[in-house]
Protein backbone atom coordinates (compact mmCIF):
# COMPACT_ATOMS: atom_id res chain seq x y z
CA UNK A 1 0.00 0.00 0.00
CA UNK A 2 1.34 3.40 -1.01
CA UNK A 3 1.21 6.00 1.77
CA UNK A 4 2.48 8.99 -0.22
CA UNK A 5 -0.95 10.45 -1.12
CA UNK A 6 -1.87 10.61 2.57
CA UNK A 7 1.49 12.12 3.51
CA UNK A 8 1.27 14.76 0.77
CA UNK A 9 -2.31 15.61 1.75
CA UNK A 10 -1.35 15.91 5.42
CA UNK A 11 1.53 18.25 4.61
CA UNK A 12 -0.67 20.31 2.27
CA UNK A 13 -3.38 20.70 4.92
CA UNK A 14 -0.84 21.60 7.59
CA UNK A 15 0.93 24.18 5.44
CA UNK A 16 -2.37 25.57 4.15
CA UNK A 17 -3.82 25.84 7.64
CA UNK A 18 -0.70 27.53 8.95
CA UNK A 19 -0.75 30.05 6.09
CA UNK A 20 -4.46 30.74 6.66
CA UNK A 21 -3.89 31.27 10.38
CA UNK A 22 -0.96 33.61 9.70
CA UNK A 23 -3.01 35.70 7.25
CA UNK A 24 -5.96 35.82 9.65
CA UNK A 25 -3.69 36.88 12.53
CA UNK A 26 -2.02 39.56 10.39
CA UNK A 27 -5.41 40.97 9.35
CA UNK A 28 -6.59 41.05 12.98
CA UNK A 29 -3.37 42.77 14.04
CA UNK A 30 -3.73 45.43 11.34
CA UNK A 31 -7.37 46.05 12.31
CA UNK A 32 -6.39 46.46 15.96
CA UNK A 33 -3.56 48.82 15.08
CA UNK A 34 -5.97 50.94 13.03
CA UNK A 35 -8.43 51.07 15.93
CA UNK A 36 -5.68 52.18 18.32
CA UNK A 37 -4.50 54.82 15.84
CA UNK A 38 -8.06 56.13 15.52
CA UNK A 39 -8.41 56.33 19.31
CA UNK A 40 -5.12 58.21 19.63
CA UNK A 41 -6.11 60.58 16.83
CA UNK A 42 -9.41 61.48 18.54
CA UNK A 43 -7.81 61.92 21.97
CA UNK A 44 -7.21 65.51 23.05
CA UNK A 45 -3.74 66.23 24.30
Amino acid sequence: MNHWPFIIAAYALTIGGTMLLAIWSYAAMRASENKVAALRKDRPE
